[in-house]
């Protein structure tokens, strides 16, 4: 029953007001988050590629108000797309946007995003690596595809990120299983009406496989971004058999969370990437992971008693 309140509440300014301001949150929200800077986000980057482990770097932001904010995402891409070339890391991270951080949401939203987020995807090309768009709330996902499509015309490597709980994913993973297309399938971490969304987790769940199904078939580069064992074994019963090989696919997983399974799947030769998100606007993300998994909340309330 909390999660529909946690999910609307990763929207709200007042309550993001309170959280930010308490002093037991922040040593809870760097379980999930890599630090505030570029500096912070590229030790941890070390550290799991240090283990065999590979990343893709999300700096934080969404729902951007004004152009300026949207040029500053575009500029902390800049400068992660750089250092991730000074550093050499280009072939074990890669990087992953949010549209609505890139101006999306402005008027004339769809072609300021494109503007904004075209020359990141230049620059990690340039840096060896590449760019998955992370995919938002249901509103968003014709304009993110088209973005999508308009990118992969130069840079096919460009990917996307669908989620299994919105009715039209299956159609859209039968779309976009085609040679060198990249796929990070999700459960779905946004609220959604039930005319658009399932609401059931049982019937998530199935349409994650159901989708899963249909990349694992198809040409493409499916991304398994789950942390759920079940999935896990469906993933590696499905790849053999379709024979798929380790590399021809990847486990996803966020940043503290299943670390010990992190590292099994890596130590069995598995690609295993970590979702790594740094930077100063954390809330949102914050409050979708306490959304997602009853875990993540009990050791939120466990730390607020410890430290309160």
């Amino acid at each position: 029953m909390l999660g529909p309140v946690l999910l609307a509440a990763a929207r709200s300014d007042g309550l993001r007001r309170v959280v930010a301001s308490a002093p037991v949150t922040r040593p809870v929200v760097d379980r999930f988050v890599a630090g505030e800077t570029l500096d912070s986000a590229l030790t941890a980057v070390r550290s799991l590629t240090d283990r065999r482990l590979e990343v893709t770097l999300d700096h934080l932001g969404e729902d951007v108000t004004d152009a300026s904010e949207a040029l500053r995402a575009r500029d902390a891409y800049l400068a992660l797309a750089e250092a991730l070339a000074a550093e050499g890391l280009g072939e074990r991270a890669e990087m992953s946007v949010k549209l609505s951080a890139f101006g999306q949401a402005l008027p004339g939203g769809h072609e300021i995003a494109h503007n904004n987020v075209l020359p990141v995807v230049e620059a990690a090309a340039a840096a060896g690596t590449t760019v998955t768009l992370d995919m938002e709330d249901h509103t968003t996902v014709d304009s993110t595809l088209a973005v999508l499509a308009d990118l992969r015309a130069t840079y096919p490597q460009t990917g996307a990120v669908l989620q299994s709980y919105l009715y039209r994913t299956e159609d859209d993973c039968a779309a976009l299983a085609v040679a060198g297309s990249r796929v990070r399938l999700v459960k779905g971490a946004y609220r959604e009406p039930a005319e658009v969304a399932y609401q059931d987790k049982h019937q998530v769940d199935r349409a994650y496989v159901r989708c899963l199904k249909i990349l694992m078939a198809g040409d493409g580069y499916p991304m398994i971004g789950s942390h759920d064992p079940r999935l896990v074994a469906i993933t590696e019963a499905l790849a053999a058999r379709f024979g798929r090989k380790p590399g021809e696919y990847e486990f996803q997983m966020l940043y503290g969370i299943r670390e010990a399974e992190q590292h099994r799947l890596a130590e069995a030769g598995h690609r295993m990437r970590v979702y790594v998100p740094y930077g100063t606007d954390w809330y949102g993300y914050f409050m979708r992971r306490l959304a997602e998994r009853p875990a993540n909340l009990a050791f939120f309330a466990r730390s607020l008693v410890s430290r309160g």
